[in-house]
């Protein structure tokens, strides 16, 4: 029994030292909270997921260890926007951590470095752009999409009704027809199971103890069940999907490429015999993956958001300015010029209710200096864009829903070089443009078709956030008043 005590010991003794070598080489960076040995920060992952917290306390950039990770953060506009702009390509990669890297296998879009990143991200712009975003291909979809949304909000009668999984469905179809050429109808087995495994991930890939764990002691935690199991095998469910539809794919050929695969298969036999290229099967599944991950929970978020501070502010759905364009006609992105104050509302329901805790975090590419403290290369390194979406120093009232943020003093729109919900630089958004055309023809043709307002009896909602990779809101009913006219 001495001698176990004796090794327990002296184990701790040389985790106690290591830890404090470790922190003596990181003593030139940020300042932040005192880290532990073994768990870093992790035993104030409250004030961790609520970042406010530190930034006052700590200012516009400081550190917080994740385990033995050690991550600086960029808060508020001028900071983030020197980290993101004056050195764009000083953080243009991203984080290996462990679970990243046994989850996402540094493939495909958002998680993949180096020459892997540059030649996907290279192929996904282009390849949006064929498929027609931000012309009249993808925008025709999205409006055909809206109208089936109004159909099923007109199936409720005016009943109070919980509309978030209709919202979800549809963006998710928009997913599909972008990804595989075709919309499921919402009652298909394999496209619940989608949703479910979409979901499964953005709920608990952040607030999971046993992920930060997994982090730590993974040769111990991959034995153990728990969230991050199901993490897994709902990326595996996605991944078996996406090789299914390129099969599917393979077997269909078609004379001219129609969805992301079909022009991804085409790259692929473009690039077979160049002994560099990236352009496989892993990470078109990979690409496929993050598509759905980032393209139907963050724009579904936002929308559900739109519905519940219609509620909250009834003076915002003015019925005037929609109806200029007559209400036959259906909305198309360009309307936006015609409709300032619609366009307004829009752009401000995403910078009030922005549905991301965090920036996706990114990773120094090399060694960097900021506000006179020296982060080496490797370094974990989060942009904290909600900070930018309520920096009191840029937005009149930050705190408050206020469409006015977005006017000039005419009543005409105006763009501001502190909005910033899709990031800025090499790592920008690939589906900024994609996601712009959703929110503003989703809410649009929404607005145009109904009036929202509370059932009977409630006074108000929840307007916290339910937390997640992407910050929803609380389960809530509405009622969606047909207008006359519509």
């Amino acid at each position: 029994m001495a001698g176990i005590l004796e090794i327990l010991f002296f184990v701790l003794v040389a985790l106690l030292i290591l830890h404090l070598r470790q922190l003596w080489s990181h003593r030139h960076y940020p300042p932040g909270p005192f880290p532990l040995p073994v768990i870093g920060g992790m035993w104030q992952i409250g004030k961790i997921l609520s970042p406010d917290t530190f930034l006052k306390q700590y200012g516009d950039i400081y550190n917080v260890w994740l385990g033995h990770y050690p991550m600086v953060v960029l808060s508020g506009f001028q900071t983030v926007k020197e980290g993101l702009t004056n050195s764009p390509e000083v953080l243009s990669e991203r984080p290996v951590t462990v679970f990243l890297k046994a989850a996402l296998k540094k493939k495909g879009l958002v998680f993949s470095n180096g020459h892997t990143w540059k030649q996907q991200r290279r192929f996904s712009v282009i390849t949006m752009r064929k498929l027609g975003l931000g012309k009249k291909g993808m925008e025709f979809q999205i409006q055909e999409e809206a109208h089936r949304l109004v159909e099923v909000f007109a199936h409720a009668k005016g009943q109070p009704h919980d509309f978030s999984l209709p919202i979800t469905n549809a963006v998710s179809s928009l997913i599909c027809v972008l990804a595989f050429g075709y919309r499921f109808s919402l009652e298909d087995e394999k496209f619940q199971k989608l949703i479910d495994a979409v979901d499964c991930i953005d709920l608990w890939f952040l607030r999971s103890p046993p992920l930060q764990l997994y982090e730590v002691f993974p040769w111990l935690m991959k034995h153990f069940p728990g969230p991050h199991r199901k993490l897994f095998a709902s990326a595996d469910l996605i991944l078996s999907f996406a090789k299914e539809e390129l099969e599917r794919h393979k077997e269909q050929r078609k004379d001219e490429p129609q969805d992301f695969i079909d022009f991804y298969l085409l790259q692929m036999e473009k690039s077979k015999d160049d002994p560099n290229s990236t352009y496989d099967e892993s990470n078109l599944a990979e690409c496929v993956l993050d598509l759905f991950i980032a393209g139907t929970e963050t724009t579904a978020a936002t929308l559900q958001w739109g519905l519940l501070l219609m509620v909250s502010y009834p003076d915002v759905q003015g019925e005037g300015e929609l109806y200029v364009l007559g209400s036959s006609l259906p909305i198309c992105y360009e309307d936006r010029k015609k409709l300032p104050y619609t366009n307004a509302v829009v752009h401000e329901i995403l910078r009030a209710k922005y549905p991301l805790l965090i920036g996706i975090p990114r990773r120094c590419a090399k060694d960097m200096e900021m506000h006179g403290f020296h982060i080496p290369k490797r370094t974990v390194v989060v942009t904290d864009l909600n900070s930018v979406l309520v920096d009191p120093t840029r937005w009149e009232t930050p705190e408050e829903f206020n469409p006015h943020h977005f006017l000039d003093t005419d009543g005409n729109f105006r763009s501001r070089e502190e909005y910033l919900p899709f990031g800025a630089g090499a790592r920008a958004c690939v589906g900024e443009q994609m996601a712009k055309m959703e929110i503003f023809l989703f809410l649009t043709t929404l607005l145009r078709a109904f009036r929202f307002q509370l059932p009977e009896g409630v006074k108000e909602l929840n307007n916290k956030p339910v937390l997640g990779l992407t910050l929803h809101p609380h389960p809530h009913k509405l009622c969606a008043i047909p207008r006359c006219s519509a």
